[in-house]
């Protein structure tokens, strides 16, 4: 990963915004993994930014429960645990089919090629033995279904859920297999294409049912790696 450009102290807000967006970035794709401790100072080197950047950068990712900052110790990539994990993909099945309904209702052509577009980039990163921008474009894939679904509140929840979703993949990931059913994406896609919002439904349902079961939801861990390294510096 390239190093971000030092931003001019007059624009702080917007360093902020690209540092949590970095870091994000590097968490969805498992380049950093839970568990993993997030130093400022470290952090700030890597960015060519100040701590104070880093600090807020860090706070609003704690907000949307991809990092967790714990007294006296720092800030961490969170490790959600096994009743959490079963709470966020209990809830996606609950929320996304009804995205899926709606969006073979609202779905244009250029939705479709966007949506065909992400299955594609997604079946590269496989084919590439990168299965961490795998894992992040299939989130993407499902955060743009709810965006196509024209549910604004039920799609800020989708993308949160799908946020933690990220972490919950790189703790308890059993079968990479679930990965690579190509099928699952081009039948939802084909159905939201043909407008068949009971069959888009019932394919989203099955497919989380599907990711759901290729966990392994016994607490453990994943080995970190130094922030340097993961992050390419």
């Amino acid at each position: 990963m390239t190093k971000l450009p030092t931003l001019p102290a007059k624009s702080p807000q917007a360093a902020t915004e690209k540092v949590a967006e970095a870091i994000a970035l590097a968490i969805h794709q498992h380049r950093i993994v839970p568990g993993t401790k997030l130093g400022e100072d470290e952090l700030g080197e890597i960015y060519g930014v100040s701590r104070t950047v880093v600090r807020a950068a860090l706070q609003s990712l704690a907000h949307i429960r991809l990092v967790e900052i714990k007294r006296n110790r720092g800030a961490f990539v969170a490790q959600p645990t096994r009743a959490e994990a079963l709470e966020i993909f209990e809830a996606r099945e609950l929320l996304e089919p009804r995205t899926a309904r709606s969006a073979a209702a609202n779905a244009t052509l250029e939705d479709i090629a966007l949506l065909e577009s992400h299955i594609r980039d997604e079946h590269n990163a496989l084919a590439t033995a990168d299965p961490g921008r795998a894992v992040h474009l299939s989130g993407l894939f499902h955060v743009e279904i709810a965006r196509i679904a024209g549910q604004v509140t039920i799609a800020g929840f989708v993308e949160t859920l799908i946020a933690r979703s990220s972490l919950i993949i790189a703790l308890y990931w059993r079968r990479e297999s679930a990965l690579c059913e190509k099928h699952a994406h081009h039948a939802l896609v084909k159905a939201i294409a043909d407008g068949d919002g009971d069959r888009a439904a019932d394919l989203m349902r099955s497919h989380l049912v599907d990711l759901h079961t290729a966990l392994d939801l016994r607490d453990r861990s994943v080995p970190a790696r130094s922030l340097k390294e993961a992050l390419g510096a």
